[in-house]
Order: C-alpha cells, then structure tokens, then sequence
C-alpha cells in the first residue's frame, strides 16, 4: 500500500559406570523422569547378583555393538535408558515403541521386561513419523506467486470477499512487484513505526483488523497478506479490483 496510508489505521555414560544386577522379584519400578539411584543394566542370562565394571578392554566392543533390545532390571527409568543408549526421541520414543510390553502407565515399568532400541526403535519413529507425513493433506497451490493468489482466491471465496486474479496480480506488480518480503522504510508510514509490508504493502494495524481466520497471523505470508488487502479493499472500495493507484 502507497505512502499516504490513511487507511492504514484502523545420566552418566553406561561405558564407565558399574552395572548393578538385582533380582527381578515383583515390584514395579516408578518414575522414568526422575534419576534412579540403583538403576543398571543386564545382559540376558547374567548372574543375579553380579557386579560388574566395563572396562577399557571391552569399550571399543560395548561402542560399536548395535544394541537392539534392553532387558529391565531394579532400578531403571525410562528417561534413562533413552539416554544411555541415545534413543532418538528421549523416553516419549522409547515408551511409543514399547508401549504393548510396558503398559499404559510411562512411568511404570516392570524388572524383566524386554525393551526394544536402536534400529527396532528407529523403524517404529520412521513408520509414525511417514503416517503423519501421509495423513497430512499436500497443497495443490505452488509457492510462488501464482500459487499465493490462487490460494487467496479460494480463501475469500469462503468468505465472501470480491476480487479476480487479475486485479489481485496488477495491485501486487504496482505495490511490492511480486517481492513477499517487500517492506517501505521512508514513507509518512514507516516515519511512524508501521512500515507497510508484503505483496500488497499493508500496514500492520490493517492486517490485524482485516486479517482473515484460516491465513497466517504473520503480514509477510503472502496468502495471508492477499487476503487481508483484498478483505481491506473490498470493505473501502467494494473490490481490490477497484483499486487502480493508491489505496
């Protein structure tokens, strides 16, 4: 929009520390937030009572073993076994991945219980991760500026405000010549403190009063600031395809 702008107001690392192993007995563990004291980790079929230290020896073979499963002993969280073995995702992951062994209280686990990680637990993040990406519906509009009016025309079909693509494309070539990020800095607007900004140079007091719900919130979003002009204009001058000049 044009200088004059009168309208425009409107936990440690499990290489170095011992590894505990208790009785598996009955009890429940609680608390997967919240650092354990006497958690440790087992492998399967260890002796009940064994403390052992890992060692220099065995540190290049504890690194480079790709560690699918981890068995529950006294004493664990979650939260702690995600960052033992840099479970991609923290505890919420690990719990996703396991949540038919575990239950559904996170913060009760049970010693003896089998946890599934690294690769196990990576493919189950992937195969949430693409059925969201799949249940998200693709944009049809382009992102360009075709694309931007297109996607404002149908916007303010639903709501009820005027305007061809046409005389959205001439009003954007004259105020910003298609630049999204356009902005003015020396007109009577900016010497103000509301510099008018994007496709069709709209101040943000205009924007905030014409904004239209289901756009971004931010001035520089090309559909939004489309809609919010033409919604302006059609209020002003019945159509931003009336507006042929300063608006």
């Amino acid at each position: 929009m044009p200088a004059k702008g009168k309208h425009r107001r409107p936990k440690q690392n499990p290489i170095t520390r011992k590894l505990a192993l208790a009785g598996t007995g009955g009890a429940a563990l609680t608390l997967p937030l919240i650092s354990a004291t006497t958690a440790g980790a087992v492998g399967t079929g260890a002796p009940a009572a064994a403390v052992a230290t890992v060692t220099a020896a065995n540190v290049a073979n504890v690194a480079t073993a790709p560690v699918t499963t981890y068995s529950v002993v006294v004493g664990d969280t979650l939260s702690e076994i995600a960052a033992d073995h840099s479970v991609s995702g923290g505890w919420k992951q690990l719990y996703e991945a396991n949540r038919a062994v575990v239950g559904d209280n996170p913060s009760v686990i049970r010693p003896g219980i089998t946890l599934t990680l690294g690769a196990q637990a990576k493919a189950a993040a992937a195969a949430k991760s693409a059925a969201k990406t799949a249940a998200k519906p693709a944009s049809s509009y382009p992102n360009n500026l075709d694309g931007w009016i297109r996607e404002s025309l149908a916007v303010m079909a639903k709501h009820g405000i005027p305007g061809s693509y046409n005389g959205i494309h001439r009003n954007v070539m004259r105020e910003s010549s298609g630049n999204p990020k356009a902005i003015n800095l020396w007109d009577i607007n900016a010497r103000n403190g509301i510099p008018s900004k994007g496709l069709l140079q709209v101040i943000d007091p205009t924007f905030k009063a014409y904004h239209v719900p289901g756009t971004s919130l931010d001035s520089y979003d090309p559909v939004a600031n489309i809609t919010a002009a033409c919604n302006y204009a059609a209020a002003r001058y019945g159509s931003i395809d009336n507006v042929n000049g300063p608006y």
